[in-house]
C-alpha cells in the first residue's frame, strides 16, 4: 500500500467537545469530526431509550484484519464486560493490490457481523457504536459494502476518520500511562494502518480526565500487518526481508511532524512507549511464556528494550510452523506477526525508549466509555449513592 500519513495537532478537540471521562482504561473522545466520511448519523443509537443503570452498551470495531465486539454494563468503577466476540476476517485481504474489498473477504466479514448482531439482539443492547477503519476508508466499494452489511445484518457501520481512530486508541488505554512520565508515545498497529499519538506530560500529569489537553500531536500511517504481509510476504520472512520491511516503515514514520520533539523528549528521559495492538500483546505473551493467552497477565505488562529485542529475534528465527504452533500467535496470525514486529521495530529505532507498556484494550473500550459518559451514568450513580447515604444518616438520627 502506498500513501502519505495523516496527522496534525488536535485543533478543536478540547473540553467543549468531550468531557473526557476515563474509566477502566477508557476515556471519552469526540464521536467524530469533519473528516469522518459516510456517517450520516450511523453507528450511534439514541441516548434517550433505556437510561437506567441496568442498560447495556455495545462497541463494535471492524478493522482490516479483525472484527471485535464488546457488550458492557456500567459499574461503579468503569464498566463490566457482559459479552465479547473476536474473529479474524481479513477484510482488507488483497485490498492493496486491487483497491477494492474482495467477495470472499466481504462474505467472511458479514458472517462475523451476523454473529455480532445476534449477540446484541439477544442481550437487549440499549446503545451501541459500530465503527469501521482503514479498509473501509480506502476501498472503492466501501459504500457498497456498508449497504450490504446493513441489508443482511441490520448493522449500520460508521467509517471513522484517522484522527478519530487515533483518539479512540488512546482513550482505551489512557489509565495505563505512568503518571510520573514526562511524556508517552502511544501506538496502535492495525491491519491496514498504524496510529501514533504523542502525549506531552512535561508540565505534569493532570490525570486521565484531562488527558485530551495534553495530547500534542498525532499521525495515522498506511502501515498495517495485512498490507505489509501482502507486499513483502508474511509466512516466510528472513532476517533480510524483515530488515527491508523495517526500512520501508521508517521512511513513513520519519514524516511525523512531531518526530523531532519526541526525540528531544526521549533524550531527556522519563518517556515510555504504550502499545495497543495484537502485535504488542503477542510479544508480551511470548515473553511471559504463556501456555495459552491470558489477558489478565498481558494487559498492563511492562517490558524493557532487551526483552522486546529477544522476543523479536526468537520469532524471526522460528519459522512459520513454529509461530503457528505458539499459543499466543496461532495459525491465523502466524503470517502477520512479523510485519507487526517490523512496524514496532521501526518505531523503536526512530525513538529508542527503554520502557514499553502493553495494553490489551483500545478502540472498543474508548467507545464504551464515551457512550456511558455522554449518558452520565456515573454521575447518576454518585447522586443515588449520596441520596442513600443521606437517607441512612437521617434514619440513624431519627
Amino acid at each position: 500500500m502506498t500513501g502519505r500519513p495523516w496527522g496534525g495537532r488536535l485543533k478543536g478537540i478540547g473540553h467543549q467537545d468531550v468531557e473526557s471521562r476515563v474509566r477502566q482504561g477508557s476515556s471519552e473522545q469526540p464521536a467524530g469530526n469533519r473528516r469522518d466520511r459516510r456517517i450520516r448519523g450511523k453507528g450511534v443509537a439514541s441516548a434517550e431509550a433505556g437510561a437506567g443503570s441496568d442498560r447495556l452498551y455495545a462497541a463494535l470495531d471492524l478493522g482490516t484484519n479483525n472484527c471485535r465486539l464488546l457488550i458492557a454494563a456500567p459499574a461503579r468503577r468503569g464498566f463490566r464486560i457482559v459479552d465479547a466476540f473476536s474473529r479474524i476476517v481479513r477484510l482488507g485481504e488483497g485490498l492493496g493490490a486491487s483497491g477494492s474489498l474482495s467477495d470472499e473477504a466481504v462474505d467472511r466479514t458479514i458472517s462475523a457481523l451476523s454473529v455480532c448482531a445476534d449477540k446484541m439482539k439477544a442481550r437487549g443492547v440499549s446503545r451501541r457504536r459500530m465503527i469501521a477503519t482503514q479498509a473501509c476508508r480506502i476501498a472503492s466499494n466501501g459504500e457498497e459494502f456498508l449497504q450490504r452489511v446493513e441489508a443482511e445484518t441490520g448493522i449500520q457501520l460508521e467509517i471513522i476518520a484517522p484522527e478519530t481512530e487515533a483518539m479512540l486508541a488512546i482513550a482505551g488505554c489512557s489509565t495505563l500511562i505512568d503518571p510520573q512520565a514526562s511524556g508517552v508515545l502511544v501506538f496502535d498497529i492495525g491491519g491496514g494502518s498504524t496510529e501514533l499519538v504523542w502525549v506531552d506530560l512535561s508540565a505534569g500529569w493532570r490525570g486521565p480526565y484531562r488527558l485530551h489537553r495534553q495530547i500534542d500531536a498525532w499521525t495515522s500511517m498506511p502501515l498495517g500487518v495485512v498490507t505489509l504481509a501482502e507486499q513483502f510476504g508474511g509466512a516466510h520472512v528472513t532476517a533480510e526481508t524483515f530488515e527491508r520491511i523495517v526500512e520501508h516503515c521508517q521512511a513513513l514514520i520519519s514524516d511525523f511532524h512531531a518526530a523531532a520533539a519526541i526525540e528531544k523528549a526521549m533524550a531527556g528521559g522519563g518517556v515510555h512507549l504504550l502499545g495497543t495492538s495484537g502485535t504488542v500483546t503477542t510479544i508480551a505473551g511470548v515473553h511471559l511464556g504463556l501456555k495459552r493467552y491470558d489477558r489478565s497477565r498481558v494487559d498492563g505488562t511492562w517490558m524493557v528494550t532487551e526483552e522486546v529485542k529477544n522476543v523479536t529475534e526468537r520469532l524471526i528465527d522460528m519459522g512459520y510452523e513454529a509461530r503457528a504452533a505458539n499459543p499466543c500467535i496461532g495459525r491465523e496470525r502466524a503470517d502477520l506477526v512479523l510485519t507487526g514486529l517490523a512496524i514496532f521495530e521501526a518505531i523503536r529505532r526512530r525513538w529508542p525508549c527503554e520502557r514499553i507498556r502493553v495494553a490489551d484494550r483500545g478502540l472498543r473500550e474508548g467507545m464504551l466509555s464515551l457512550m456511558m459518559s455522554e449518558d452520565r451514568v456515573w454521575q447518576r450513580r454518585r447522586k443515588r449513592s449520596r441520596r442513600r447515604t443521606r437517607a441512612a444518616g437521617e434514619a440513624g438520627s431519627a
